[in-house]
């Protein structure tokens, strides 16, 4: 017997506004019920001694360590820009000043 009805994925369709063939129904209720089942299954082996898991691999932080390096020469820089004025770059303004 099907957990989830066609009568209950028509009712929720509509409360939603969205309009299905009775195939389509029928095919959603079908798809619903098989996810339904799954979460039984999965519920009946998670007993309280199974720890709970996100993910089934251990994660670590891949992040470096954050190190001071080389840098650029700020002249060398803008001398390369096309337009800079007090040591930053001089874009054309797009957005209106009130």
């Amino acid at each position: 017997m099907s957990r989830i009805s066609t009568d209950e994925v028509a009712r929720v369709a509509g409360l939603a506004r969205i309009a299905l063939t009775p195939e389509e129904i029928e095919k959603i209720a079908g798809e619903l019920d098989v996810i339904a089942t799954s979460v039984a299954k999965v519920s009946e082996v998670a007993t309280p001694d199974v720890p709970a898991t996100s993910h089934p691999l251990p994660l670590t932080n891949v992040w470096r360590e954050d190190v001071v390096g080389q840098t650029l020469d700020r002249d060398e820089v803008m001398a390369q820009a096309p337009a800079h004025e007090d040591g930053m770059f001089l874009v054309p303004q797009i957005l209106e000043e009130d």
